[in-house]
């Protein structure tokens, strides 16, 4: 999206929040007009907005909290460039009271978070990570290891947008049949692919795999939980690579343990941003019950969970930092692109 404005703003002061050592030499060797650029370790939350003080600009990736009371301390800022798709970790309503224009990379890896999401699948569908612990421990054999194949098996994607489309073309690489629920249905689209748009009960009953790519709004918090993994084929497989709330984690553990659900691939959980490692984890006398859960799965052989990383290759990276100065040139030149609304 993008809009072309009256006059361009002036833009001197540029804060960027949860910058690697990398991601600082690469900005380093990529100047933002004659903007003065500093760098933060540290996400921006009501901890550390004091840290932004005097920005025109702050650009923050998905740790960041800015919340209401954040934004309404940042009585300098003209933009918001979020380095990700999604932008739920920014109070959209404040912003837009306060004259803010928020920005995101709408697609920086669509063929990134596809391909870790079928690495999931094919960890799980062929018992790979169960066959890598069992070696790590000297036991080769084959016990508990039998898995299955993909071919001619159906993949459900609930949310087929750009990754969700990609994941499609895997999948029917490999031989599966495919299925989607979006709320957008682009027929053409799905001609040439060769899947089928389906309604959400109908992709959970017929799935032997359920890849979840939809945005985290209302309507999609807890989209798979207690009831509607009682409408899926028994033995499914659950990826998620999209956002932790989508998935009512205890309801998930709970289908794991009863084996209604065959295992979960999840890079995206609840209670991801409560982690920072599991002995800070186990100390605390009193824990949200969705880290209890994650606890659990942590000790299954049928759960790959990984450290929220689909997005993390190189030519992702370099693509989320381009689009980002990209974003900021733009709006100091008066033509602000990647416009989101909340």
């Amino acid at each position: 999206m993008s809009l072309k404005m009256a006059n361009a703003p002036s833009v001197s002061n540029v804060v960027f929040f949860e910058v690697h050592d990398w991601e600082r030499d690469y900005l380093s060797h990529a100047p933002v007009g004659d903007s003065a650029v500093r760098t933060f370790e540290e996400p921006l939350d009501h901890n550390a907005v004091q840290l932004a003080a005097g920005a025109a600009a702050v650009s923050v990736f998905i740790y960041s909290d800015v919340s209401r009371e954040v934004v309404e301390q940042l009585p300098d800022v003209r933009l918001i460039a979020t380095r990700s798709t999604g932008y739920d970790h920014i109070d959209m309503a404040a912003a837009r009271e306060r004259g803010i224009v928020v920005c995101n990379v709408p697609d920086y890896g669509a063929n990134t978070v596809a391909e870790h999401a079928f690495g999931l699948i094919l960890g799980l569908s062929r018992r790979i990570f169960a066959a890598y612990g069992k070696v790590k421990q000297r036991d080769f054999s084959l016990d508990q290891l039998r898995g299955f194949d993909l071919k001619g098996k159906t993949i459900g994607v609930v949310g087929a947008g750009s990754i969700g489309l990609h994941v499609i073309r895997i999948a029917r690489g490999v031989g599966m049949e495919a299925l989607a629920y979006d709320v957008r249905e682009q027929p053409l689209i799905a001609e040439v692919l060769g899947f089928r748009y389906v309604d959400l009960d109908t992709l959970l009953e017929q799935s032997d795999v359920i890849s979840l790519h939809a945005p985290l709004v209302p309507q999609t918090h807890h989209l798979i939980n207690r009831e509607t993994l009682r409408k899926v084929k028994p033995g499914v497989l659950i990826i998620n690579t999209a956002r932790g709330e989508l998935v009512d984690i205890e309801a998930l553990t709970e289908a794991l343990d009863e084996g209604w659900v065959g295992g979960a691939g999840l890079d995206v959980f609840e209670g991801e941003h409560e982690i920072k490692e599991e002995s800070e984890l186990l100390r605390r006398r009193e824990r949200p019950k969705d880290l209890d859960a994650i606890i659990h799965l942590l000790d299954r052989d049928d759960v790959i969970l990984t450290s929220h990383m689909a997005f993390y290759s190189e030519e992702a990276l370099s693509r989320i930092l381009d689009t980002t100065l990209g974003n900021i040139r733009a709006f100091m030149a008066g033509e602000p692109q990647n416009i989101v609304s909340g």
